[in-house]
């Protein structure tokens, strides 16, 4: 592919990725209000719904040999969600908070698949073992999200929406998915070209730039809930959005192809992930959550990321 088709190419195919993933979170968190689901699961759901581009653009970057651009697009992604959704979020809204029982159901099965991806990512153990680790720590929790009760308001109740309309809605929601592999698809494919034109290495073309083009989705949908004030959803959104994107992008692929051996900038990447995961549940662990002096403590965290990429060779 030359040069002057791989730029519109990468353009249109952002443009279109992120607008589909951005309707498609928006027609998941409508569903999942009006059905009256608990707002940890329509949280899960709005992070299924805004990592499309993500996932779609590391599978299609494995699918071409691109290892470090899929694993690369995966990390980076899981750090910019941390600061952008959280930090940002706080910033706009003061702060984010939740109770202590949704943090620790959200927070543990999130830090344990960071902790199971690194490892796999590391070769401290085999695909298996950490297929069925994460099953060990993700099908408990979605059996507690199914647990979970939302009372609905008297205006949900009132004005339930017909079998057509949710009909309806289910099939936009197929074609945004439609647009968001296609589009990842045409997006990764121009990056490489133009990684190669320009002399990008693969690692910095994942963390740096893939990962958060990608990920804006995720940061839209996020300042979204924190501004509404909906701390829950919000936090559910980020720690599933970062174990959704471990899982179905490093474990279970895994299983399939071999992800390679990381370079010592890949093992300082999964150190700023592991680490950045680590402060953000001890401060929505401390009394009142995140607020502006933390949040800004995140985006720096973010900030040494970027440079650990940019100078760390």
């Amino acid at each position: 592919m030359s040069t002057a088709l791989a730029i519109p190419l990468f353009l249109v195919s952002l443009v279109v990725t992120l607008f589909a993933a951005r309707t498609f979170a928006r027609r998941l968190d409508r569903l999942g209000t009006k059905l009256g689901l608990p707002e940890p699961l329509i949280g899960l759901l709005t992070a299924l719904a805004a990592d499309g581009p993500e996932i779609s653009a590391a599978l299609f970057a494995l699918a071409k040999g691109a290892n470090s651009v899929g694993v690369g697009v995966l990390v980076g992604s899981n750090t910019f969600n941390i600061a952008a959704m959280l930090g940002v979020s706080a910033l706009i809204a003061g702060s984010v908070c939740l109770p202590r029982r949704a943090l620790l159901l959200e927070g543990t099965a999130g830090a344990a698949v960071t902790l199971i991806a690194s490892a796999l990512l590391l070769g401290w153990i085999s695909p298996g073992l950490a297929a069925v680790l994460a099953a060990g720590a993700i099908v408990p929790y979605l059996l507690l999200l199914l647990g979970e009760r939302r009372p609905r308001a008297r205006s949900e109740t009132r004005q339930p929406e017909g079998h057509g309309a949710t009909h309806h809605l289910l099939g936009l929601i197929a074609l945004d998915v439609t647009l968001i592999v296609a589009a990842s698809a045409g997006m990764v494919q121009a990056a490489l070209t133009l990684g190669q034109h320009w002399h990008i290495s693969n690692a910095a073309l994942g963390v740096l730039i893939l990962a958060p083009l990608t990920s804006i989705p995720n940061a839209i949908t996020g300042v979204r809930l924190g501004a509404a004030g909906r701390g829950t959803a919000l936090v559910g959104e980020t720690f599933n959005s970062n174990t959704i994107n471990l899982a179905a992008g490093v474990i279970v692929p895994s299983l399939f192809v071999t992800l390679g051996v990381l370079s010592a900038t890949g093992k300082a990447q999964l150190g700023w992930l592991v680490g950045m995961t680590a402060v953000t549940l001890a401060l929505l662990a401390t009394r009142g959550g995140i607020h502006r002096p933390q949040a800004l403590l995140l985006i720096a965290l973010y900030a040494g990321f970027v440079a650990t990429q940019l100078f760390g060779g």
